[in-house]
């Protein structure tokens, strides 16, 4: 025996409690049910909010892009648009990259 550590002295292991398996089960079913209204479905509302938004692009549409630039949609196809930002400036971009559509106006009120 030691001076300064104790022995250490093994105990019989008791069993497990019983019914733990099914609250375990239903803390995870709850846990995704909870992540699920938190994260997936505001996400996919957001996501198909967006398509809707690049499907009704139009010519002449006032937009803004994800990378914060301004322009009047001067023409598209399924997967491109080209924004006039300036005279005889014009963009080429891909649609997915529009992040809003502006009011009618919005350009001229703002240069």
């Amino acid at each position: 025996m030691s001076l300064f550590i104790a022995n250490a002295h093994a105990q019989a292991a008791g069993d497990a409690p019983q019914g733990g398996d099914l609250f375990q089960i239903a803390f995870l079913i709850g846990l995704f049910v909870l992540f699920y209204f938190i994260a997936i479905r505001p996400q996919r509302k957001r996501q198909k909010e967006h398509t809707e938004m690049v499907s009704a692009l139009s010519k002449g549409d006032e937009v803004v892009t994800s990378s914060g630039i301004l322009g009047k949609i001067s023409s598209l196809d399924d997967n491109y648009i080209v924004l006039t930002v300036s005279d005889k400036v014009e963009l080429k971009f891909q649609r997915v990259h529009i992040h809003a559509v502006l009011p009618k106006g919005t350009l001229k009120s703002i240069g």
